[in-house]
Formats: structure tokens, sequence, C-alpha cells
């Protein structure tokens, strides 16, 4: 009987593939980054190809690197980049135009319009703000700019797709065109009420129903694997949204529990239960997963970049070569000496949401080190999780005591340290990180009896440290913050 699970972990600058065995150990992980296109300032693009090629890469040699065969896997959990957007022609399987991704912001000002017309309305049908973060205006921006395309997709000749729907597709040698309730509610186009596609929301962005793929469960055998493809029939059986993923995998499976993922941007939700409770404050109502025919809800906060400072200070300054370099520079100076950074490099998301607003950096005297500027960028991390969180907990009309965290950034105990003093609230971080991954697995293995139920998977989340508020006054941090982010917004009035 196999005795393994294969997450695909398809994210924004990475494809992965990490193996699970019955206990939720990690066998074993590859990794291959893939290119980001910028045609434009404030236009950001995929190959759907490239990242199809490089996440069936990082399959073989994770099976091939734990010396397993492909029949050695029970099932499939896929995980994604959300709101990033392919559309396909449906005969050649062929991208219309590279993916648009979700921190393109080419239709912002479609969305200013749009928001003015129908912005309650999309709000109370969809839970989410009107924003070109989503994946609806993209699509809509494919078939208007593409020669032949907004024709070839009436005629029912193109599809459409999340990053799931593109794998399963491609897996499935086009036999299966299918996305799950989490991803299809981040298009800006599916009822989360209903939970189905909205005929009113279709019409509003000009988007034939004929492009949508089939909405599934997030627990479920979509359809099996080509044989040609990974050399075995392998059941695809769970997918999820990446944050709705690590929700999943943190374990956050009671109302009111709270986790952030620092990945490249932020992702804080909260499992709200059964009912969508629509934010007075800023955040988006999305659908967590449904298993078991049971839909639960979360409220999410998503702050554009997170971790990507890093790799900005990284790869757009110079001024360290590693991302793992940037706690012992942090660290290297007592504080901040004034400057605030504020990366707005794709707009703000949550609470804010301004699609013009720009990366700001603020205080800088002669005396600014890249020291400074290091510790403002993993101090901008935390404070922006910060405007997140006193969002989710207005809504929720109750103090949140406990956060956990994962993502890549979460192995920088400075950064992890500075966010427990902000919040005033205990920071959890389990033993494995990898919870995007794990909790696709964890979907996919429920499907297929691999794991005989949630209260089975419970018992294997394990902490790897916490970290409480050390009595470092936050406040004139915090203050600081607040006159930067007006900063950040003042650049971008007209």
């Amino acid at each position: 009987m196999p005795q393994y699970i294969l997450s695909f972990d398809q994210g924004t600058t990475s494809s992965r593939a990490i193996i699970f065995d019955q206990a939720g150990s990690i066998i074993s992980i590859a990794q291959k980054e893939f290119t980001q296109l910028y045609p434009q300032p404030g236009w950001v693009e995929h190959d759907a190809n490239e990242i199809w090629g490089t996440q069936l890469a990082v399959a073989v040699e994770a099976v091939s690197k734990a010396g397993l065969k492909a029949t050695d896997i029970a099932a499939i959990g896929i995980t994604n980049q959300r709101e990033t957007t392919v559309v396909w022609d449906k005969e050649t399987g062929i991208p219309v135009h590279n993916a648009i991704v979700w921190q393109d912001r080419r239709t912002a000002d479609f969305c200013d319009q749009l928001k003015v017309k129908a912005g309650k309305l999309i709000q109370e049908k969809t839970g989410l703000i009107v924003d070109a973060y989503f994946s609806a205006t993209k699509i809509r921006w494919i078939l208007d700019n593409v020669e032949g395309a907004r024709k070839k997709a009436q005629e029912g000749k193109l599809a459409f797709g999340t990053i799931d729907t593109w794998l399963v597709w491609k897996l499935t040698r086009g036999q299966v065109h299918a996305t799950d309730i989490s991803n299809a509610s981040r298009t800006m186009l599916f009822n989360i009420h209903t939970c189905s596609w909205d005929e009113e929301l279709l019409k509003l962005m000009d988007v034939p129903a004929a492009m949508l793929p089939t909405v599934r469960s997030s627990s479920e055998v979509y359809g099996q694997t080509d044989a040609q493809i990974l050399a075995a029939q392998i059941p695809i059986a769970g997918i999820a949204g990446d944050q709705q993923a690590a929700l999943f995998g943190q374990m956050c499976t009671e109302p009111g529990m709270v986790k952030n993922t620092y990945g490249t941007g932020c992702f804080m939700l909260m499992n709200i239960g059964d009912k969508p409770i629509l934010s007075k404050n800023n955040l988006v109502t999305t659908i967590a997963w449904k298993i078991d025919g049971k839909v639960q809800y979360a409220l999410e906060g998503s702050i554009f970049i997170g971790g990507a400072v890093v790799q900005w200070l990284r790869d757009g300054l110079g001024i360290i070569k590693n991302s793992s370099e940037i706690e012992e520079l942090a660290k290297s100076v007592p504080d901040n000496g004034g400057v605030y950074l504020v990366p707005a490099f794709a707009g703000l998301g949550a609470p804010y949401w301004d699609q013009h607003a720009r990366g700001t950096m603020v205080g800088v005297t002669r005396g600014t080190t890249s020291a400074h500027l290091a510790r403002a960028a993993l101090e901008s991390i935390a404070l922006q999780t910060m405007d997140v969180l006193t969002a989710m907990q207005a809504d929720a009309g109750k103090p949140i005591k406990e956060l956990r965290v994962d993502g890549g950034a979460t192995a920088n105990d400075l950064m992890l340290q500075i966010q427990a003093n902000v919040l005033q609230a205990t920071v959890i971080r389990p033993q494995i990180t990898e919870t995007t991954a794990i909790g696709a697995a964890y979907l996919a293995g429920l499907a297929v009896g691999f794991w005989k139920n949630i209260d089975e998977i419970k018992k294997q989340w394990k902490l790897n440290k916490s970290f409480s508020p050390n009595g470092t006054d936050a406040a004139p941090l915090t203050k600081g913050w607040q006159k930067a982010i007006k900063a950040a917004k003042a650049w971008a009035e007209e």
C-alpha cells in the first residue's frame, strides 16, 4: 500500500514538491525558482508553461531523492499562489498570454471605477474588497487585450484557471478542468453564500461562463494523473489556495484560531466557522475549505509585500548576499535609528487597500546605515501584521491572545520577537513551518483514507518555540509607523 503523500506547493517565486509520511514528517523536498516578468512598472507576469515545467521537475526530483517510485505515492495535494490568472486554448492547451500574477496592478484604474459602481454589491456577494489583486479583472484584461481572445472565449474555446486548475489540467492531460472552493472564492466571480459562480458578477466583469472550471470541495479525488506524466496514475485528492492550506496545516480548525504566513506577502487568516461574516474593518471574507460537505469561512488580511522586502534588500539593493544574513545585520543596531520603510511596492493591502501607494522610506539621516535599513525592513513585516491583527480584533470583537506563524521568514527569531512586542500577544512557531504544503497533504490524505479524520491529524501539530512580549515599549515604534503609512499614501495622491 502506498505510504506517502506528495504535495505540490506552487508559490509566487518558486515551485516546490514535498513528500510527507503518515506521521506528517517531511521525507524529501525539491524546489526550483522560476522567472519573474515585469513588462511595465506595476505589471507582474509568469510563464504558465515554465510554472508547469518547474512543478513537474521538482515532483520527479522529490520522489527520486526519497528513493521512492511513483507507485509509493497515495495521493497528490496541490496548494498554489492564489488569484494568479491563466487563460488557455482548450484544444491546444497553450496559454493565450502570460499568467497575470496576483501582485499585478494593471487593472487598478478599472477597479477604482468598479468600486464606485458596484463595490458594495461585490463585497456582499464575494466577501472581497474590489482590487486588482483578485482574478476577475485580470481575465477581463486578457480578453480585451489579446487579439481574438474574447471571440474565442464566447465560442467556448478558452479555459480560465488559477494555478491549481492549470496544474490539474496539465496533470490529467486536459481531462479535468476544476478548481476547489477556496480558490474559486478568490476570483471576485464566486458567490460565497450560494457557493457557485455568480451570473450577475460574470456579466459585470464581461467574463463568459464557458471559460470557468467546475468548483469542487477541497478534499476529494478530482482525477488521476496521466500515467505518462508521473509514470503512474496517482489520485489528485486535495486542493486549497496557499493561505487556506496553511490555516488547515496549522490546525486552526476551531472558530477564533488565527495564523499568519510570512511568505512573499503576509497573510493572516482567522477561522470564523460555518457562517460568512462580512468585515467592517477592510478585511476580506473568504472560504477556508469545504470538507465532507461542510464549508468553513475565514476573515483574511492580505499584505502584498512581506518576505519580499528582504529579497529586495538582497537583489535590488545588494545590502545582503543571502536572505538569512538580515537577522545578524538588523541585530547589530539597538533600534531603527528613526528609519521606517513602508514596502508598498505593489500598493497597500489590508486594511488600507490603497492600490496607488508606493514604497516609501522616511526618517533617513546622514547616520543611517544598512543595519538600520535591515531592521526597518523586518519591522515593516511585523508592523503591517499588527495593522491587520488590529482590524481582525475589531471584527471579532475580542482580543487575539495567540498567533500561530509559518512561512520562510519565521526562521528569523528577531522578527518574531518584534512581532510579539508590537502585538502584545504570544507568537507560536510550530515544528513544521511548511504548513502550506502539509495542509494540502492533509486534505489529499483525508480524501483517500490515508488519515482517518481531523482528530488524528491534530495530534501531529507540535510547538517549536513561542515568543512572548519582553517588556519593550512598542508605542514609539507604532506611532512612527502610522506617520510613515501616511507618507506612503500621500505620495500616491494626485
